[in-house]
């Protein structure tokens, strides 16, 4: 048995369906960044994690854009 961190739960696997949109996105992150779907999903999770845990904290998602200005980013 493989050891894991006290904090995570070992691997699982899961069966989902993805919307069109979705599956057109894993795949070309896929494929660009050299990944494995379940590396690109697994990614994907992590930083919509990250994302929540910010906002319950009070905290905005901004983009800061070549010239400076920063625009702040609205996830549903």
């Amino acid at each position: 048995m493989a050891a894991t961190h006290p904090d995570h739960p070992a691997s699982e696997r899961l069966s989902v369906t993805l919307a069109p949109p979705a599956v057109v996105a894993v795949n070309e992150l896929a494929e660009t960044g050299r990944v494995s779907k379940a590396d690109v999903i697994n990614r994907a999770v992590l930083l919509l994690g990250f994302v929540e845990r910010e906002r319950d904290k009070g905290n905005e998602l901004m983009i800061r854009t070549p010239d400076g200005e920063l625009e702040r980013i609205h996830i549903l």
